[in-house]
């Protein structure tokens, strides 16, 4: 986040770049009486990316300067740091316990720095990298909603930890497109965290629900329970592989793939679809001639994909053990869950509630451009708002961010803050 003098005053601008396999979308937003007024929006056809990853550096640099370019120039204002959205390297959830018992009679500093060492060298067996952090209350001798235990009496203290990581090198190949881009990541989120907060209630989070986003390259899942996020995980799985899907059995361009995807594409089982005939070229037919197919082929062609996608979401649950307490309450979102009948599928695959979430506008943004497919850089605007989830020594590393890069400073932060 930075400070931009914006229409003669100054204001807090966030900036908020979705980095993604099918698009880059980037939002730059201001903060009035504590709420974010869209300022200028941009999104580009994604290029030189492959499930999140970067695989063609020159290409995602351009389409990354294009996308906040146009934000850019919307909003009268330059970006220099941003906060980003992660879906390359495996991106996943891990929750672990750290608890020490007390030396002295209530709790001190030490006593912390000792429980929270246990969790640094925890999370640095794991060979990955941190990008997100998040806690729940303290528990001092196994009483709960101990916000902080400093002074209190007790023998043992502990603390329940969320870590969300990637691997090391799409991470850091991901940070040099922002950085190539004369930018720097001030936060980096998760895609599927960003984009479920966007779309679910505080209400669900406490209650329990299952977040799918369904991206063009990859779907995340994020799982809430009591308010806050017991799991993280992805599948690279997305849109994309219908449109390949259709592609190949059509043999037809993925351009024109994708565009029968989006008006004919359904998971609806009726007598109808057999009747409701298209047409669509071939590939390397001579201009102007088409060929016809009807929506019942169409559906034949997507349903094996998508059933493929929840039996993997199923067994991913079932390894989380949290196929029962999860999937009661399921919210799909992203540009790929726009598919007709996917709600139901959903359904009667695992017996629960399902909707489509869509994302609440930003202040002055049209209800028409608040599309799943915006889900996740809207939910960094809404993170991008909020003050970092540290403290303590991360504030004396706020003049040097500048010289470290996001990892280094995400591994400063573990040891130091708390």
């Amino acid at each position: 986040m930075a400070i931009f003098n914006h229409s003669g005053r100054g204001n807090e601008i966030i900036g908020a770049v979705d980095i993604g396999t099918g698009k880059v979308c980037c939002i730059i937003a201001a903060r009035d009486q504590g709420q974010p007024v869209l300022l200028g929006i941009g999104h580009q056809r994604a290029r030189g990316l492959k499930s999140g990853m970067v695989v063609d550096a020159d290409e995602a640099e351009r389409s990354v300067r294009a996308a906040v370019g146009q934000a850019e120039r919307m909003a009268g204002v330059t970006l220099d740091s941003v906060v980003v959205s992660v879906s390359c390297g495996r991106v996943r959830s891990a929750s672990f316990s750290a608890r020490a018992h007390i030396d002295g009679p209530v709790v001190r500093e030490h006593d912390i720095d000792r429980i929270l060492g246990a969790g640094d060298a925890y999370l640095e067996r794991s060979g990955r990298t941190v990008i997100q952090l998040m806690r729940s209350d303290w528990r001092l001798d196994g009483a709960t909603g101990i916000v902080d235990p400093r002074g209190l009496a007790g023998r043992e203290l502990a603390i329940d930890l969320t870590a969300v990581t990637a691997d090391d090198g799409p991470l850091r190949n991901l940070l040099g497109i922002v950085e190539r881009s004369h930018m720097v990541a001030e936060r980096l989120v998760a895609s599927g965290y960003a984009g479920a907060l966007a779309v679910t209630t505080e209400d669900e989070r406490r209650l329990g629900t299952l977040v799918v986003d369904m991206g063009a390259g990859v779907t995340s899942l994020a799982a809430f329970a009591d308010g806050r996020l017991v799991h993280l995980d992805t599948i690279p799985i997305g849109g994309n592989h219908v449109t390949y899907d259709l592609a190949r059995e059509l043999v037809t361009t993925v351009q024109e793939a994708e565009r029968i995807k989006t008006l004919y594409g359904t998971l609806v089982k009726a007598a109808s679809n057999d009747g409701e005939i298209f047409a669509y070229t071939f590939t390397g037919d001579d201009e102007g001639a088409t060929h016809q197919v009807s929506k019942a082929f169409v559906r034949d062609v997507v349903k094996p994909r998508i059933d493929g996608l929840i039996d993997i979401v199923a067994e991913r649950l079932a390894e989380a053990r949290l196929d029962d307490h999860a999937a009661r309450r399921i919210v799909l979102t992203g540009g790929a869950s726009q598919l007709l009948g996917l709600d139901q599928v959903w359904s009667e695959r695992f017996g629960a509630t399902v909707r489509l979430g869509r994302p609440q506008p930003v202040g002055r943004m049209l209800v028409s451009m608040c599309s799943p497919a915006f889900a996740t850089v809207l939910g960094l605007v809404g993170i991008g708002g909020q003050p970092q989830p540290v403290s303590g020594a991360l504030g004396n590393l706020h003049g040097r961010r500048r010289d470290l890069g996001y990892i280094d400073r995400m591994n400063r932060w573990i040891r130091e803050s708390f």
